[in-house]
């Protein structure tokens, strides 16, 4: 999708590789002799590092919770985690796996004041390539538009 937009926008490719890059959209993996890292390992540090910079980030569980009568039937249903207030709105919008806050220092007008700025990761294990499939664009529409209103948020394949 990203590549059909540059496309259609005459972007470079210097350009869009750069906004890849940012977003964390591994096109090229790297290869090496070690165990890949799961994406536990991978959503574990990416916690520990950004508490080390000050910040926090929380695991977004994201699912659905069936009640049911007393003959089995479902009656009911209870959605939680970001973004998943309907099925329609999860389907096109998929909120990362961790969200948090980091402190941001701003300068001359609020000199020695701090921020926080809105964080997400996106995790997936080590050597993962981006796909383009609907889950992982969906996915991707969550982190651009966090980019889009001043966050920092992106895909994160590895240590």
């Amino acid at each position: 999708m990203i590549d059909l937009w540059a496309t259609k926008w005459d972007i470079s490719y210097q350009a869009l590789n750069d906004l890849k890059v940012m977003m964390g959209i591994n096109t090229d993996p790297e290869v090496t002799n070690d165990p890949p890292k799961s994406e536990s390992a991978i959503q574990s540090n990416e916690r520990l590092k950004a508490s080390s910079d000050g910040g926090r980030l929380w695991r977004n569980n994201t699912g659905v919770h069936t009640i049911y009568d007393g003959n089995g039937q479902p009656v009911r249903y209870i959605r939680y985690g970001l973004c998943n207030d309907s099925k329609q709105l999860n389907q096109r919008l998929k909120a990362c796996d961790l969200i948090g806050i980091q402190p941001v220092l701003i300068t001359p007008t609020m000199v020695g004041h701090y921020i926080g700025q809105f964080k997400a990761r996106e995790c997936k294990p080590e050597g993962w390539v981006y796909s383009d499939n609907e889950h992982e664009q969906a996915q991707c529409r969550f982190i651009e538009l966090v980019l889009s209103l001043g966050g920092d948020a992106r895909f994160v394949s590895k240590r």
